[in-house]
């Protein structure tokens, strides 16, 4: 067996084969009023028990780069005088979701081009490696990047695509440059926990995975993936995240595949969430075999050439895992924040947390009754399996 690599990763800026017990757990949440207790002393004996260790987790959906998003980035620049793109005044109204968060996940899914160019629009991305930037200052830490799109570029842009954001820092799974490194699930040790978070997607669009590199885009097949999370057991995960690339486009109800993979996955003991994007719209929560599922979180940033209001909305997902006695780690709390992308017509292009653009004095009175009608849409999406009497809640 290959060891797994430990990745040390700095927070962000700031079925039924499981137990009754566990399904109970992760359906407890702390209401977000509720009060904290009073506390002792804390004592100077040795048999002092230690606090039980948390971790939270954040993640968005897909970060596809349309011609009018750069452009959106290109206009922010100017507007500061200065050349290229800036992606930080577009996602400025989520950096403190991210920087609230242990581990901050998006979904990396268009190839990264070179610096210079040549950038390029749907069906062959090529995306401007500016974004990476944009996603670290917001406090993303981390980057899924299986897609139907990984190899749009060839292995040549996926491999680009994986050094990019080993420069920025960002942490990476899904696809993989090498062999050994395809065979090593990738751990972070964030808070002193082990995570490990693995990525999977549905195909590739027609485009064959190279001969020479089957092992670089991982492709969605159940056992494999629960080999993998045994794997990563072993390699000393506390926590296993699987992130699948898969549903109906532009359908908010999951699809056979969606929920017969995320079905099998859940009954394993060495899965602790199962989430997912590319439908491009949001799709609903669940606890499925005790586990807590997101289906899709939608688009985090795109241009959609459609018709479709929802792939302006998207989801970000917050679960918050607390050790318990025997080791292991339950949710304890699970919440999401409805967005809303403005579009790059009506002026420079917004991803906005909507709940608080909605309450913020600052808004354009123009984008209230757009951010109600998201917020309004996204609940009724997420809610739609019954999520909320499993204790999921609206908010950070």
């Amino acid at each position: 067996m290959v060891t797994a690599v430990l990745l040390v990763v700095a927070p962000a800026c700031t079925g039924d084969n499981d137990t009754p017990q566990r399904a109970a757990q992760s359906q407890s949440p702390i209401s977000e009023n509720q009060a904290a207790g009073p506390t002792s002393s804390p004592s100077s004996s040795p048999d002092t028990p230690s606090p039980p260790r948390e971790l939270a987790v954040v993640m968005s959906g897909d970060v596809l780069l349309h011609t009018g998003v750069w452009e959106s980035a290109e206009a922010d620049a100017a507007a500061q005088g200065r050349p290229g793109m800036d992606f930080r005044p577009m996602f400025a109204s989520m950096k403190p979701v991210y920087s609230d968060a242990d581990l901050a996940i998006c979904h990396m899914e268009t190839p990264l081009a070179e610096p210079g160019g040549p950038f390029l629009n749907y069906p062959i991305f090529s995306a401007p490696p500016k974004v990476v930037d944009g996603l670290r200052w917001a406090g993303i830490n981390t980057c899924t990047t299986a897609s139907n799109h990984s190899l749009d570029q060839g292995l040549e842009g996926l491999m680009r695509t994986l050094d990019t954001l080993d420069d920025e820092g960002i942490e990476h799974a899904g696809t993989s440059d090498s062999r050994d490194d395809a065979r090593a699930p990738t751990i972070l040790d964030i808070n002193e926990i082990s995570v490990a978070l693995l990525n999977y997607t549905y195909g590739t669009n027609g485009i064959p995975v190279p001969s020479e590199a089957p092992w670089s885009v991982p492709i969605i097949d159940v056992d494999q993936i629960l080999r993998e999370a045994r794997q990563a057991r072993r390699d000393g995960a506390e926590l296993v995240v699987v992130a699948l690339h898969a549903g109906t486009e532009y359908t908010t109800a999951p699809n056979e595949q969606q929920l017969e993979v995320f079905d099998a996955l859940t009954k394993s003991p060495d899965i602790d969430l199962v989430y997912g994007h590319h439908a491009h719209v949001p799709q609903p929560f669940d606890v499925v075999n005790g586990t807590w599922v997101a289906y899709g979180l939608g688009n985090f940033v795109a241009q959609q050439s459609t018709d479709v209001p929802d792939t302006y909305r998207g989801v970000t997902a917050r679960f918050e895992f607390v050790e318990q006695p025997d080791g292991s780690f339950e949710v304890q709390r699970a919440r999401f924040v409805p967005t809303m992308i403005t579009p790059a017509s009506g002026g420079p292009m917004r991803v906005l947390n909507a709940p608080a653009a909605l309450r913020d004095p600052d808004t354009d009175p123009a984008l209230l009754p757009s951010l109600r009608a998201a917020i309004t849409s996204i609940r009724a999406d997420v809610f739609s399996l019954g999520a909320r009497k499993h204790g999921l809640r609206m908010g950070r």
